[in-house]
């Protein structure tokens, strides 16, 4: 395993970076933002933990553990519920009448009603579940690349996908959106319904998450996009068992009533994006790193 300069590694950087770029904004906007000053407080203080971390990494088993996984989890679901806090009071204009016209162009109708053509309880319930795949994708693959102390590999993974999901958070915050299942849930003519297990999921991701406008990108696309990516390069097994899941998992943003398909065209767009210029900036950290060391 190379050594990582000052125990950073590209990871723990653009985490300190994207922290303190949500601070600013609040701090811009603080007139705007009803729980400013808390919003600051919890970017500090996951900053502070951040650096705490990377200082004391490597006094034992469990702080490296909690390094490498489960703070970049917390973190990622702390920032991502703030963003109901913050993204529509800077940014108070949806996006979500463009979209809708863009579906309506391309497919001359709106795909979550075309859709309700092969809509089945059973089906309802396969997609859902797929659906809350994307929760658990990124996490289990990392966690498999632990396992198999394949250190590199985990290091490159955490960075792409952290990448991935703070570039969808600076979208939902430039191009605020809701979604179908607010925008237009009365054009649809029937409930989206399951046998057993969808509306009980759909009623716990609504509590979860809330009312964000978190549609454009669709991260649901991009994030399991990128996994995939580099499970196909690591862990080519994991890659084919995968492919139908996230398969699935993308048809169900729509089907399920979650994003418009302009959404997951954006999405592919966000992962292309997240491989093309993440992997050109951790090559040249690579080197960079390797020259400090005098490799």
């Amino acid at each position: 395993m190379r050594k990582l300069i000052f125990g950073l590694r590209p990871a723990d950087t653009i985490t300190i970076i994207f922290l303190l770029f949500l601070s600013a904004l609040t701090i811009l906007f603080y007139q705007n933002v009803p729980k400013a000053s808390f919003l600051i407080i919890t970017y500090v203080v996951l900053v502070v933990t951040q650096v705490v971390i990377i200082r004391f990494k490597d006094r034992g088993n469990v702080i490296g553990f909690f390094h490498d996984l489960i703070f970049p989890v917390v973190c990622i679901l702390i920032v991502f519920d703030s963003l109901g806090g913050l993204v529509h009071y800077i940014n108070p204009k949806d996006i979500d009448p463009a979209l809708i016209k863009l579906d309506y162009l391309i497919f001359n109708g709106h795909p979550t009603v075309i859709l309700e053509k092969i809509m089945s309880p059973l089906l309802t319930d396969i997609l859902q579940l797929a659906y809350t795949t994307y929760y658990f994708i990124p996490v289990s693959f990392a966690a498999i690349l632990l396992m198999n102390n394949q250190r590199d590999e985990f290091n490159r993974t955490l960075f792409l996908v952290l990448l991935c999901f703070y570039l969808s958070y600076l979208g939902y915050i430039l191009m605020p959106a809701i979604g179908p299942r607010f925008t237009i849930d009365h054009l649809q003519n029937a409930e989206l319904r399951g046998l057993f297990i969808a509306e009980p999921i759909q009623s716990v991701l609504n509590k979860l998450e809330g009312i964000k406008r978190d549609a454009f990108p669709s991260g649901h696309t991009a994030i399991p996009l990128v996994v995939l990516y580099l499970a196909y390069r690591f862990k080519r097994g994991i890659f084919w068992i995968l492919l139908p899941i996230v398969s699935a998992l993308i048809f169900s943003t729509v089907y399920c009533r979650y994003h418009y398909v302009v959404d997951v065209i954006a999405g592919f767009g966000l992962a292309f994006l997240t491989i093309f210029f993440g992997e050109k900036y951790y090559e040249w950290w690579l080197r960079e790193q390797s020259g400090n060391l005098g490799v």
